[in-house]
């Protein structure tokens, strides 16, 4: 684990020249709805992607984490399934269904039967390096999503300069990056971490939130502001020293949102003496993006060193998988 994280800026440069040199089979038409379907590393990309086109596309983008695709699937919908290992039960059925719908369908995955189908159905299908765990790849993921969105004419391609941009600076700041996870995972060790971001970040939260879990083999939850401040700011009642707050912050936030954060501090603060703020680096969106996921990757794999557990094994999940075949 600790080798892929340190390659996340190369995946990235790989990632750019896979979805540059992909040549679609579908061209754009008027959709009505674009879909997402996938689970765990390989759907998270997909909930980050729909926050950032949440002000950019004229039509709606949502995100399937089931078997079942919604009703308002049709010939007029683009169903982008995304599931790494090609072999995601959940995701196969989901695409079975966006066939069956006649939707517009291009696949993200390193082969399986996913990538099967996809040849037999001649659909666009988009491959990417196989062999490592889905978590570990969400720049592959991430960024052919993006690319199947600017080929249909929904985003500029303005992602590739960014991507680029981020690349470089996560590079020149790798000594830093580690160093900053270092202290955090330390400050988390041993606490149950809970996770905030602005609503425009909740993508982003949820991985932060997902990689603790797989990666540190711990339980976390997370939120987004302004939601929470409508329910789950009640629920600081107690004081409980090992409770870790990390607030992921970006100096652009919303004004408002801002001082909802400064709010909550006070508050949390007269319950648990933990609180982490962490500040984005970079201009861009996805500049930011990436700054996070790399950031919080490390802080996963140092807390996973602190626990004396292996990052790479989920042994629960392959045990659920081989029940489920049973049956």
């Amino acid at each position: 684990m600790k080798e892929l994280i340190q390659d996340f800026p190369a995946q990235l440069h790989e990632a750019l020249i896979i979805g540059q040199s992909y040549r679609f089979q579908s061209s754009g038409k008027d959709f009505s709805n674009v879909i997402l379907t996938g689970l765990g590393g390989s759907g998270i990309g997909g909930s980050i992607v729909q926050n950032y086109v949440f002000d950019k596309m004229k039509v709606p983008f949502s995100v399937n984490k089931d078997y079942f695709l919604p009703g308002y699937v049709s010939k007029k919908s683009l169903v982008i399934v995304s599931s790494y290992s090609g072999n995601t039960e959940e995701t196969i059925a989901a695409m079975q269904q966006a066939i069956k719908a006649k939707a517009t369908v291009v696949c993200i995955t390193s082969g399986g039967k996913i990538a099967e189908l996809a040849k037999k159905k001649g659909i666009d299908c988009i491959l990417l390096p196989a062999g490592m765990p889905p978590r570990s790849c969400i720049g592959y993921s991430m960024v052919q999503v993006l690319f199947i969105l600017a080929h249909f004419g929904f985003i500029s391609s303005d992602f590739k300069r960014n991507t680029n941009s981020a690349i470089k600076m996560l590079k020149a700041d790798a000594p830093a990056i580690q160093k900053k996870a270092r202290t955090i995972a330390q400050k988390l060790n041993g606490k149950l971490p809970i996770i905030y971001a602005s609503s425009d970040y909740e993508g982003l939260a949820i991985r932060v939130r997902q990689q603790i879990n797989e990666n540190s083999k711990m339980l976390a939850w997370h939120g987004v502001i302004p939601e929470m401040n409508h329910n789950e700011l009640v629920g600081w009642r107690d004081k409980d020293a090992k409770k870790a707050v990390l607030i992921l912050r970006n100096e652009d936030d919303y004004d408002r949102v801002q001082t909802r954060m400064e709010i909550n501090k006070k508050i949390i603060r007269k319950y648990t003496p933990n609180i982490i703020e962490l500040y984005s680096q970079g201009k861009s969106y996805w500049e930011k993006i990436f700054y996070f996921i790399h950031l919080t990757d490390w802080v996963s794999l140092y807390l996973a060193d602190l626990h004396n557990v292996n990052a790479t094994e989920v042994k629960v999940i392959d045990f659920l998988k081989g029940q489920l075949a049973k049956v």
